[in-house]
């Protein structure tokens, strides 16, 4: 348990909510069982519905995040409290001993001895009852404190810069499923001096569909190929969208207030003839900054203006390759 059993209490790494284009999906996903039952019509809709959310969901990317967790209450908890032995079970015990009085049918039939010997048997019970309840609470006590002096140990670590205890939050928060999901990889690393930088894989021809789907005012499914234009500025958007949730799932797992984010991919080397990996954007991301953005509202290629970035891009070309950006400049 530890500081992963806190974080777990607070409701860190789950989403608070879901932005409509994931909803949106799983009802697709839902209704995919159906489509064999459908009609030609239906069945043209419905893959344009698909293809059209698909591209909605790698341009919002930046629109969910996980809970932030706040690493210095965590380092603040108050230590639990030491148990106190109590014996208010052998207290209520002796009050009925003490307050038992022999009424006309105890003396009738000399009940007296019998039953003030059963309720000093009841205060042997209680004393018992007592210590048994007494163990289970220091029993707790110990497991709380030991989860208190992790939590709050990690937590230290965390305000302090420790370059281990980053990498391991964000790892056991796996805060970046969605993105691994759709074929992206995220690779996370932090400098002596604990600066940390997370580097995506992504790779164009995976994530942006090669054709467009519409519906003709027939109603027919019309199939044709995406435009080179079309398919640049979508992936541009993919990948802007995915630094900025990157950086922002780096604030919600770390208290850093800046992390380097820069997407990678093959490009040509004009040099070797060869597909390459290739930095194609690199940014500073601010969590002052990130905090001011209205996410639902950005245009995650343009929203790249309001950090410290090196990114070239054309519309009829793509992406070129570019320097990483040095955090420490």
């Amino acid at each position: 348990m530890g500081w992963k059993g806190t974080v777990r209490s607070i409701g860190a790494a789950v989403r608070a909510a879901e932005r409509d284009a994931k909803r949106r999906q799983r009802e697709l996903e839902k209704r995919q069982k159906q489509y064999d039952k459908m009609q030609e019509l239906e069945q043209a809709s419905y893959e344009v519905e698909v293809y059209e959310n698909g591209i909605e969901v790698i341009q919002s990317m930046h629109k969910d995040c996980s809970d932030h967790i706040d690493w210095l209450s965590i380092a603040k908890l108050p230590q639990p409290q030491t148990p106190v032995k109590k014996s208010i079970n052998e207290e209520k015990a002796r009050v009925k001993l003490n307050s038992y009085k022999p009424g006309f049918v105890d003396k009738l039939f000399k009940w007296e001895s019998k039953k003030t010997v059963n309720l000093n048997n009841r205060i042997d019970d209680s004393i018992k009852k007592d210590e048994v309840e007494y163990r289970k609470s220091t029993q707790i006590y110990e497991t709380t404190l030991k989860n208190w002096e992790e939590s709050t140990d990690f937590a230290r670590r965390l305000i302090a810069g420790d370059r281990a205890a980053k990498i391991e939050s964000i790892k056991v928060l796996n805060i970046f499923s969605e993105i691994s999901s759709l074929g992206s990889s995220v690779e996370v690393s932090a400098d002596f001096q604990g600066k940390v930088e997370a580097v995506i894989n992504v790779y164009s021809n995976d994530i942006v569909p090669p054709e467009v789907k519409s519906l003709l005012k027939s109603g027919k499914l019309s199939i044709k190929k995406m435009p080179k234009g079309m398919f640049n500025e979508i992936y541009q958007d993919y990948v802007c969208s995915c630094v900025l949730r990157v950086g922002n799932e780096l604030f919600a797992a770390i208290p850093d207030e800046l992390v380097t984010v820069t997407a990678v991919d093959f490009l040509l080397n004009s040099k070797t003839g060869h597909l390459e990996k290739q930095p194609i954007l690199s940014a500073c991301i601010s969590r002052s900054t990130i905090k001011t953005l209205n996410m639902d509202m950005i245009d995650p290629s343009d929203s790249m203006s309001n950090f410290v970035h090196n990114m070239s891009f054309k519309k009829a070309s793509g992406f070129s390759a570019i320097l990483r950006v040095d955090v420490a400049k």
